[in-house]
């Protein structure tokens, strides 16, 4: 049964996000913005307070009795009730270095498990939506994954949650990315997550994994493939939620194959 929501909430998420998105694209340059560590990590704040003092207010009122979760590098379960996990410029390191994969996320999280999701793109004006048991979207399009059963014909991906990680996660990482070009055909490996999970989500790739918990950048991700038809679990093979410590979102015809891949991976 979907999600008990009126098309009254998903439109004013969307307008919320979209208004966020229109601030995000205004300060947005084609050339990097950032010198020194310092610097980079100025303007990167400077996005995200520009785009939270628009968004905040909208959806807090949007969803009556809803909660904010403000660090949007933070990971494992949050308390019970409905949570707005929000990532103001997800991939906000490529907005500042003057690339173009980037967005606006904002996901309802009830109970630990993601509900209702709206990811824009300013530059391109597409918005990825979903909504549990309802279904994910492309502006007006229903999103469908790949229809692919070969890992050998598999694009997929990965990448780092937030600078900073531990070298074990890196050598983790590493160790997979090898696995996976071994066993697959191409890996990408980039930043954010959400940006490769709309791609798993429309079909494009196959697969993405991640050694990591950051929740701001895989509840949306993990709703819209969902809905798109693929297979959301931690690296046990158990169901994702957000107090999993790792995330495999895959196509149904190749989950089984990269679960056995990456999961040896410790």
């Amino acid at each position: 049964m979907p999600f008990d929501v009126d098309q009254t909430l998903m439109s004013d998420v969307t307008a919320a996000v979209k208004a966020a998105g229109l601030i995000l694209r205004d300060r947005h340059t084609s050339h990097a913005r950032g010198v020194s560590l310092d610097g980079i990590v100025d303007e990167i704040h400077a996005n995200d307070r520009a785009v939270l003092d628009v968004l905040r207010e909208p959806l807090l009122r949007a969803r009556q009795g809803s909660l904010w979760s403000e660090d949007e590098l933070a990971g494992g379960a949050l308390p019970p009730g409905e949570w707005w996990v929000v990532d103001p410029a997800e991939g906000n390191i490529n907005h500042v270095h003057g690339m173009d994969d980037w967005a606006v996320t904002a996901t309802l999280v009830r109970d630990n498990q993601p509900v209702l999701t709206v990811v824009h793109l300013p530059l391109t004006g597409d918005t990825y939506t979903a909504l549990a048991g309802g279904g994910a979207r492309l502006n007006d399009r229903p999103l469908t994954v790949s229809a692919k059963t070969d890992l050998g014909a598999a694009l997929t991906g990965t990448g780092q949650a937030k600078p900073g990680e531990d070298e074990h996660t890196f050598r983790r990482i590493g160790d997979s990315v090898t696995a996976m070009l071994v066993n697959g055909l191409v890996v990408r490996v980039s930043v954010p997550a959400t940006m490769q999970l709309i791609h798993v989500a429309a079909g494009r790739t196959d697969a993405f994994w991640q050694f990591s918990d950051v929740r701001s950048g895989l509840v949306a991700g993990a709703l819209l493939v969902a809905e798109a038809g693929g297979t959301v679990t931690d690296l046990a093979g158990e169901p994702w939620s957000t107090a999993s410590g790792d995330f495999l979102a895959a196509a149904p015809g190749i989950h089984a194959a990269a679960l056995k891949v990456l999961a040896p991976i410790a």
